[in-house]
């Protein structure tokens, strides 16, 4: 599962069972941060979900910021009520950006967007933890023999 927290949304998004793929699946309307913590864990006994990937906003220069700080909050609270779960915190900047030009590219209108954009910022930052768990593909394929 990966999780794009912001300060009115959460953007979730899970992986195929083989981790290959990773889907934008919903967004969560910030409430209460425990009803928040209720929902996620809902999700996660309903999927099996064997790790939690978090993006964490960090600034431009690599350094960690008001949200970053925030983020990893919310993290320390959904622990309490998801203790079992792993959770993993990963680099998530520009995936929001990344998320947006992907919308664009589709010539998504902007009432369309940002009704998607937080879930697919989720995908773009689980994907990106997919794709580094994946050992490197060979330069060439292997020569077959006659």
């Amino acid at each position: 599962m990966g999780l794009d927290v912001g300060t009115k949304t959460i953007g979730v998004a899970m992986s195929d069972p083989m981790g290959w793929i990773a889907q934008g699946i919903k967004t969560i309307r910030r409430g209460p941060t425990d009803a928040d913590c209720r929902d996620i864990k809902k999700m996660i006994d309903e999927n099996e979900v064997a790790k939690i990937v978090v993006g964490l906003p960090l600034n431009m220069n690599g350094t960690e910021g008001p949200q970053a700080e925030s983020v990893r909050k919310f993290v320390e609270e959904m622990k309490k009520v998801i203790p079992d779960t792993p959770v993993e915190f990963v680099d998530e900047r520009l995936s929001t950006v990344a998320a947006e030009r992907s919308l664009l590219e589709a010539d998504m209108s902007r009432a369309k967007r940002k009704e998607v954009i937080n879930h697919l910022a989720a995908a773009h930052v689980l994907q990106g933890y997919l794709d580094s768990q994946r050992p490197p593909l060979p330069e060439h394929p292997p020569e077959e023999e006659p």
